[in-house]
């Protein structure tokens, strides 16, 4: 394992309070705060590090770039906003999905992408002051 630099740190804790997946971007604003001279160069070094050793995980939807999130939350879900793209952990799983693969199949893995609009942008969205 290597060592642990300031910017990886800054890279991890960044990761670990936003409490969602991020891109590499957002990870670069908010760990600017304990990293001024971080860039997004060195970001994308130390999130394919973190990635490496299992720190963090990958988070690949469809059509969208990497986001990343901290490892070892078990299996879950996500929400994507349709209006700031911004993607959300969902706890748990809706399960039972093994009745719906087709007879003489196998299941291996699922993901399940819920989509709409984040508690931010239904607030301010004009839509829910029309009471659409």
């Amino acid at each position: 394992m290597e060592r642990q630099t300031p910017q990886r740190a800054a890279v991890l804790t960044a990761i670990a309070r936003a409490g969602r997946p991020l891109l590499p971007q957002e990870v670069l604003e908010l760990a600017g705060s304990d990293a001024p001279t971080l860039s997004i160069a060195t970001v994308y070094r130390a999130l394919k590090k973190l990635a490496d050793e299992g720190s963090i995980c990958p988070v690949a939807l469809a059509g969208e770039p990497v986001r990343y999130e901290a490892a070892g939350q078990g299996h879950h879900h996500h929400f994507q906003c349709r209006e700031c793209r911004r993607v959300y952990d969902v706890a748990g799983c809706v399960g039972g999905l093994g009745r719906l693969v087709p007879p003489g199949f196998t299941l291996e893995e699922h993901e399940v992408i819920l989509y709409g609009r984040c508690a931010e942008c239904t607030v301010n969205s004009p839509e829910s002051v029309c009471g659409r």
